[in-house]
């Protein structure tokens, strides 16, 4: 119903929240605009969001096929550091990432923001990883190490290109979560200028808690680019989910 009110007056709103528009209210959605600077949280969230994404798989989709495919004495080690990434809360956190990345300069920036999303990611990331490769024969890798393909060539030009569903999964996973955080985005930035889209929200509702219409277009705004990501890959994760649950 939220988009529905972002058609609404405020009045409209109070009266009959769960009713239609009695009219296309653009002006909401202009008022939005011009009372927060979404184009450039906006911007600062595509940003994060692909390039945390991209470094998230990248990293995360060759651990997960060592882990598989190699046996080393610290294969133990490593899955369990991931498997403690899932059961930290991310409150636990906040003060340990703000002492590194005030140390380290990286306080208030995208590049702060980039790194943190990444490694937030990455314990999903990784067995959604583990969880297809597992599914993949053996024996296609085999037949390419006897054509003499080495290492890296088999991962990059046999695995990943079966590997495509766990991708989207896990993509998608990684995207919504570095698009849609607050708490980090909130605590780790102190400037307009590197504040991503979720920012706007708080700043609606802090603000202009009054305009509800405005408050609703800004949802809108938020929400329409997660959205348009799971339909286009809509296929890709279900794929990946019911194939990485044969092996799990």
């Amino acid at each position: 119903m939220g988009s529905f009110s972002s058609f609404k007056t405020n009045s409209e709103i109070l009266s009959a929240g769960m009713g239609f528009p009695t009219g296309m209210h653009i002006s909401n959605y202009v008022t939005a605009f011009k009372l927060a600077p979404i184009l450039t949280f906006y911007k600062n969230s595509i940003v994060v969001a692909i390039v945390a994404t991209l470094l998230n798989l990248f990293v995360c989709s060759m651990a997960a096929y060592v882990v598989v495919r190699c046996s080393f004495k610290a294969k133990g080690l490593v899955t369990l550091m991931f498997s403690l990434g899932l059961i930290i809360p991310g409150a636990a956190l906040i003060q340990p990432l703000y002492t590194i990345l005030n140390g380290s300069h990286l306080y208030n920036s995208l590049t702060g923001l980039v790194l943190v999303y990444t490694a937030l990611g990455m314990p999903t990331t990784f067995y959604i990883m583990v969880s297809y490769i597992k599914t993949i024969p053996f024996t296609l890798e085999e037949a390419a190490y006897i054509d003499g393909s080495g290492f890296f060539r088999t991962f990059l030009q046999i695995v990943l290109p079966i590997t495509r569903p766990a991708f989207a999964t896990a993509g998608v996973i990684q995207f919504l979560l570095a698009w849609n955080e607050f708490q980090f985005a909130l605590t780790l930035t102190g400037n307009t200028e590197k504040r991503t889209l979720p920012i706007a929200l708080y700043y609606f509702k802090s603000a202009f808690a009054s305009d509800y219409g405005a408050m609703f277009a800004a949802t809108v705004v938020v929400a329409i680019p997660s959205i348009i990501a799971f339909i286009i890959l809509q296929k890709q994760v279900i794929a990946g989910l019911a194939a990485g649950s044969v092996k799990g």
